[in-house]
Parts: C-alpha cells; sequence; structure tokens
C-alpha cells in the first residue's frame, strides 16, 4: 500500500518561517516568537503546539534580526596562514574552544601566505560582521583594518605582530627559542652550523635567524654567509641547500630548522647520508618523539587560546592600550641535537 501520509515539500533556498510555524501551530506570530526565545508567558499546552509545528517543519531561526537589534553577530574570523599546517591545527581548535565557551561561532580561512589575499579574507570577514577577528598575517602593512578596527571589530594578531598599525600580539619567543636551540648545538661541540629558515620578510624566520647569530656570537663564531639559507620552504629548495651546506671541504657539523617544514625535509635529506649530522628544528614535528628529533617546541594551543582570549575580553569592553604577549618556548633533547661532531673536524 502506498504511504500517503503527507511530507513536508523540500523547497531549496526557502526556508519554513515564523508564520509558517504560527499557521502549523495555530497561533500568532508574537506566540512563536516567544517559544523561540524563551521568553515566558505561553501555557505549556501552546508551547508544546508550538514545538511540534517546529519539528515539523524543521525550522531554525534567523538570526539576522537579532544581529541587527543587538549589533553583535555572536561571531569571530580567524585569518590562517595554511589550513593544511599541522601547526596551526592545535591553534585554530584552541580559539574554536574560547569561542564556544563565549557562545561564538569561528568562521576561518586561509591566506596561503599572500598578502592580498590576507586582505581579501579579512575585510570579507567583517563585511559579514564578525565581533572579532584573529589574524596570522602574511603581510607587513595592516593599516587597511584601520577603518574596521575603529568601527568597533576587536583584533588580535598571534604568531607575528601588526604591521604598521597598534594592535594586540600573541606571539611564541622565537628569537629566544632560537637562540636556545643553536646554543645546545653549540654546547655540543659543534663550531659550523648550518641554518635554514623560511622567507627573510616573515617576522618568525627573521627572528629565529636573529636568534642564531646572537647564539654564534655568543660563542665567539662568525658564521660564514654560505652556512645560511632562506627562502620558500618547498622540500626541493630546502634540500638543495641542506646539500650545498653538508658538501665542500670544510662542511657543517649541524643544521638548525627554522620551522617544521624545514625541519621535515631536513631530516629526510640527513636520513640518506652515512655520516650523522646533528639537528634541531624549531616547532614539534609529528613523530619527532619516535625519530629522536631535538626540537625547540612551541605551543600552539596556548597561542590560540591566548590570543582568543584576549579577543574576547576587548569583546567584553576593556579598554587599554594594545599589548604584546610572548609565550616561551621548550627546548626537547631527543637525541638528534646531540650528536656529537666528527672527530676530524
Amino acid at each position: 500500500m502506498a504511504d500517503t501520509a503527507r511530507r513536508p515539500e523540500h523547497r531549496y533556498g526557502n526556508r519554513p518561517t515564523m508564520k509558517d510555524v504560527a499557521a502549523r501551530a495555530g497561533v500568532g506570530l508574537k506566540t512563536v516568537s516567544r517559544v523561540v526565545n524563551g521568553e515566558p508567558g505561553v501555557t505549556p499546552d501552546t508551547e508544546r503546539r508550538v514545538q511540534e509545528a517546529i519539528d515539523s517543519l524543521g525550522f531554525r531561526r534567523n538570526d539576522s534580526a537579532r544581529v541587527l537589534r543587538k549589533g553583535r553577530t555572536a561571531s569571530v574570523g580567524l585569518v590562517l596562514e595554511d589550513l593544511a599546517d599541522p601547526f596551526y591545527g592545535p591553534l585554530s581548535r584552541a580559539v574554536e574552544e574560547v569561542a564556544r565557551a563565549h557562545g561564538a561561532l569561528l568562521i576561518n580561512g586561509s591566506s596561503a601566505e599572500d598578502p592580498d589575499r590576507e586582505q581579501e579574507l579579512a575585510l570579507a570577514l567583517c563585511a559579514r560582521r564578525v565581533d572579532g577577528l584573529i589574524v596570522i598575517p602574511a603581510g607587513s602593512d595592516h593599516r587597511y583594518l584601520e577603518p574596521e578596527i575603529q568601527a568597533g571589530v576587536a583584533t588580535v594578531f598571534v604568531d607575528r605582530p601588526a604591521g604598521r598599525i597598534d594592535a594586540d600580539a600573541v606571539l611564541s619567543d622565537s628569537y629566544g627559542g632560537a637562540r636556545e636551540g643553536v646554543a645546545h648545538l653549540i654546547a655540543h661541540g659543534h663550531r659550523r652550523i648550518g641554518f635554514i629558515g623560511d622567507r627573510p620578510r616573515i617576522h618568525t624566520a627573521a627572528e629565529r635567524l636573529r636568534g642564531y647569530r646572537a647564539a654564534m656570537e655568543d660563542a665567539g663564531l662568525e658564521p660564514a654567509e654560505e652556512w645560511i639559507s632562506l627562502g620558500p620552504t618547498e622540500p626541493d629548495r630546502v634540500a638543495r641547500a641542506a646539500e650545498a651546506m653538508l658538501s665542500g671541504p670544510a662542511p657543517v657539523t649541524a643544521l638548525f630548522a627554522g620551522n617544521n617544514r624545514v625541519t621535515v625535509t631536513a631530516v629526510r635529506t640527513l636520513a640518506a647520508r652515512e655520516t650523522p649530522v646533528a639537528l634541531v628544528g624549531f616547532d614539534d614535528i609529528e613523530l619527532a618523539d619516535l625519530l629522536g628529533i631535538t626540537v625547540i617546541a612551541q605551543d600552539a594551543a596556548a597561542l590560540g587560546r591566548t590570543a582568543a582570549e584576549r579577543l574576547f575580553r576587548r569583546l567584553d569592553g576593556i579598554q587599554e592600550p594594545p599589548t604584546t604577549t610572548i609565550l616561551a618556548t621548550t627546548l626537547i633533547p631527543r637525541g638528534s641535537g646531540e650528536i656529537p661532531p666528527p672527530t676530524h673536524s
């Protein structure tokens, strides 16, 4: 026997409204509004009928009107560098947890390390009236956000500071971490240490190079220019840089990798060599504990959580000058950074 029960007609793009709910329940619009918004003044029997109508129609409250009334969207935007980078997973998750605790929705996207794309994405989020932004900057000029900040969009920069504007920032100690990592290699007997980092225009890359130079200077060592290579972190470029440093009559005996992507390529490059080469990487990587890779670890979750908490303090009305918070890094010795140089070095 055919099923003659009446099913709701699916009309894509035409969602049921409060008028539909009121008609189905046989009540007025105000009554539906009270039930939807949890307001008093509705009898239990009427509330039950309205709820049954909501369930049968698949009605969902449209928050647009509430946004216009309250001036808040209960949403925040997160502009990442690269959604595929494992570093940003715990950072994004921490931001989302803080947002959720404040009853807010997180909307995120990736700039792909392109300043123009960062600006386009950040302004698109502002156009959708997010209450606040957390930005991992790709560019070095953020004056485009000044009108949005003045209009009330709370903004916090994370991992790298804002460029050419004063804004809250939450950073890792890239300089201090790199300095500690290189000093660790020096303490294990190395004098010729190579540095492979990201593009020099990136704040974290520049700070880690500065930390490398400081550690070498502390030990009275003058690094040769061929021991330093900055540029894109694509495997081919990093592998070529490592091979160049490890060849010749006076090769480096240790490498300091400027971020997780560089470290991964360095591990692969060094695995093919007969003579062990010491390695310290900035950022932890997956399976580093099993592979015995010594790292300078950032707390990505703490970065995200601290930035998000700062953002919601701004949204709650805190009025004070922008601040920069620097989180400490941690040296984790696992074996690769403790390999001594060859005796003939």
